[in-house]
């Protein structure tokens, strides 16, 4: 468990970098991320602009690793995100949420999947609120 913390917390610093490909590197080749019902991304070019996409938005963003958790085979990588909605034809709302990733890891401890869940209704009350 030791490792995959070490794994998980270099994951949530890699998050907060503003490097999507530092963020991509976490993926298997074929990986697949998925947020919320959203349309998966798969393979690290489209996780990678998945990541983007995220990074550009909210250019101060942090994701800090709260605990993992081992559900059957599979790992919850549950977080706190933090940030502000500054980037191209951002309002400059801050968002303050907590979620978490379901990941399938493959041989190499690369994610596999990864399935991540938050309170969409709260994001979209916070990122659209008259402050």
């Amino acid at each position: 468990m030791h490792e995959l913390t070490a794994f998980a917390e270099r994951y949530a610093d890699a998050w907060s970098s503003q490097d999507p490909q530092q963020f991509a590197s976490f993926y298997a080749e074929n990986g697949l991320l998925q947020v919320n019902d959203g349309e998966p991304s798969v393979g690290r070019d489209n996780v990678t602009k998945t990541a983007q996409s995220f990074m550009s938005a909210f250019p101060d963003m942090v994701v800090k690793l709260v605990e993992l958790r081992r559900v059957d085979d599979q790992v919850q990588f549950h977080w706190h995100w933090t940030g502000t909605n500054t980037g191209p034809g951002g309002n400059g709302n801050a968002v303050d949420l907590r979620g978490y990733e379901q990941w399938t890891l493959d041989d190499n401890g690369l994610i596999l999947k990864s399935l991540g869940y938050y309170d969409e209704t709260e994001y979209q009350q916070q990122l659209n609120s008259d402050k």
